[in-house]
């Protein structure tokens, strides 16, 4: 029991020697192993040198769980007095421009702020303001990222003041006219169904508008002869 004793105080008392930051495989690059450094602080010092007994892991996974882009978080010591943080950052789905401001969204509606760091290739979102706008758009882009054609594609979202949705897409100048979130697995099957055929007969850019939003229709709108819409 002495023995016991006296080895757990004695390894209490060794310093942290090393701090060592890791992020999840492919996960964004928001956060530098600098910056969580920077947040690794206890009574207003960083916790290398500090005796390992006296470093509180609670309070050091709560500091930096507080930061935006952190999704998830571990903290712990090893034997050695390396502390080792484990994070995984946040993923945006979305962006959302408002007339004031601009931020990320993940799939849980969590907003991100920008960040000088790393810029998200994810769809610029418009006219999402509210909370259950925010959550209807996440069940929508869940959706559109289930398709890996569609993932791709619709690199832009509006919604307007009616709750309808017009998408612009990557292949050409057209729109499609979603219309609001009802049967949207049904849109998206007939969407898939006009791509292939478009694509087949190379007809995709003869088109202004596609409208999936009346029940078993796609109603397209053709340019003009000229080309111009």
């Amino acid at each position: 029991m002495f023995l016991y004793g006296f080895t757990t105080n004695r390894n209490g008392s060794k310093k942290v020697k090393s701090t060592v930051v890791e992020f999840a495989a492919g996960d964004n690059n928001f956060l530098t192993h600098s910056m969580v450094d920077k947040m690794l602080i206890q009574n207003d010092e960083f916790v290398k040198n500090q005796p390992k007994r006296l470093v509180d892991l609670h309070f050091l996974e709560t500091n930096v769980s507080a930061n935006p882009y952190v999704e998830k978080i571990a903290v712990f010591l090893t034997i050695d007095g390396v502390l080792k943080t484990t994070i995984k950052q946040r993923t945006p789905i979305a962006r959302i421009v408002d007339k004031y401001k601009s931020f990320y969204v993940d799939k849980y509606g969590v907003k991100i702020p920008l960040s000088t760091n790393f810029s998200a290739r994810v769809p610029l979102v418009l006219g999402v303001r509210e909370p259950e706008e925010i959550k209807e758009l996440t069940t929508l882009i869940k959706t559109i990222n289930s398709s890996s054609f569609f993932a791709k594609e619709i690199i832009a979202i509006e919604r307007d003041a009616q709750s309808e949705y017009t998408f612009t897409v990557r292949s050409g100048d057209y729109k499609i006219i979603f219309g609001e979130l009802i049967d949207a697995s049904i849109k998206f099957k007939k969407l898939t169904a006009f791509y292939n055929k478009a694509f087949t007969d190379k007809t995709i850019n003869n088109y202004k508008a596609i409208n999936v939003k009346y029940h078993n229709q796609v109603v397209c709108t053709k340019q003009n002869q000229d080309g111009e819409q």
